[in-house]
Parts: structure tokens; sequence; C-alpha cells
């Protein structure tokens, strides 16, 4: 199984990847993680670092190199990760399309169906994390590591935007589901790993999967 969490920064992915991890791991679950990019094409890289950075280029050029990047993600790590075990991605797809999306400013549904063509870079299931951009803004104040432009309270609040539109387009062209839920309290984020552990579990065992599947 592939999980992916997304969500703008100071949503709550890394504080709920590593409770994911140590929670699969503590009922033996061979629970892996990966990043969002592959960087094994140089060219593809280049790229990507200057997007990360907020430079725009050229966007054809732009949608390529991700397009490429995720191919190679998904055939050398992802699906070497998945032969181990589920896979846990911190970003994948939704992110990279939404940074498309807000660089270039243009609807993130185009950007959103042609990663969508890399069938074995989907996730069974993405968690979007819909935390407020004002709380995200509070946690990331704290961190002691140089803000992105991402990370910026305008370019936050029309990302969360994006995300919302980008989980919609992604149910529509994969019929994959998104699970949408803030990551505010501590019950939000017990519920968020109930959610996730039952999919792994499920995974896990293929009777449940038959039984989930027959329903």
């Amino acid at each position: 199984m592939l999980l992916a969490l997304e969500g703008i920064a100071g949503a709550g992915k890394s504080t709920l990847r590593d409770l994911l991890l140590a929670t699969a791991h503590a009922e033996d679950i061979p629970l892996s993680h990966i990043g969002q990019f592959s960087w094994l094409s140089h060219s593809a890289t280049r790229t990507l670092i200057h997007l990360r950075a907020g430079h725009r280029g050229d966007e054809q050029e732009a949608i390529e190199a991700a397009a490429q990047d995720l191919a190679l993600h998904s055939r050398f790590n992802i699906a070497v990760a998945l032969t181990e075990g589920p896979v846990l991605a911190d970003r994948l797809t939704l992110s990279t399309a939404c940074l498309l999306a807000l660089l270039h400013q243009q609807p993130v549904n185009a950007y959103v169906e042609r990663l969508a063509e890399q069938t074995q870079a989907r996730p069974q299931l993405t968690v979007l994390l819909t935390t407020e951009p004002e709380i995200c803004h509070d946690r990331i104040t704290r961190r002691a590591t140089e803000r992105r432009f991402t990370e910026q309270p305008e370019a936050a609040a029309r990302l969360a935007d994006l995300y919302t539109e980008a989980a919609d387009a992604w149910t529509k062209a994969t019929g994959l589901p998104v699970l949408k839920h803030a990551c505010t309290t501590h019950a939000d984020l017990g519920a968020l790993v109930d959610a996730c552990m039952e999919d792994l579990r499920s995974a896990g065992n293929p009777a449940a999967t038959k039984k989930e599947a027959s329903r």
C-alpha cells in the first residue's frame, strides 16, 4: 500500500508521519517512508529546485520535469520500497501539482491529471491535512529554519485552496479516495492515525481487504 500525506507547511504532516511510523512498527508492520521527489535526473532536479525556490521558469519545462521525476520515483524508489511493505509518502503528486499551479497561476486540475498518468505512483489513500493556514503559520514561526516562499501567509492561504481543488481533481481523475481532516488537536491526530492504521492493517490482511472490497 502507498499512502500519501499532503497539506501546506505546518499542517501537521511530520507529526502524523512520525506517529504512524512508530505505531506501525510497534505492530510489526514494515512501514517505510519516502519524500516528494526522486532527484534521479540532473535536468529535472535543476528545474524542481528552481520551482521550490519560487522561480517560475517555463511552464512546459516545469511540467515535464515534474512528470519525469515522478516516473523515476515510481520505478526506482516507490516500486522497490513497496516490495518490502507499505510506504508512506511525505508529500507526493498533489503537492507538486499545487506548486505548479501556484507559480504559474493556472488551474490545478490539468497538473493533477498530467501527473496522475503515472499510475504506479498513485497512492491507494491520500490524506490531506486541512489545518487552518493561521494555525500553520503560528507553528512555522516557532521553527528555526529559514522560511520558504510557500510558507508566507499569502502563498500558504492560496496553497490551502489549491490543495482542496487538487484533492477533488485527483479523485475525479483516478477514483481514489482523499481523506480531508484538520490536524489541530490531539483528538484530530488520534483520529487520523486510527484511520490510516485501519487501511494499513487491511492492506496486510488479504481477507480483510477482500471483505472491504465486497461491501
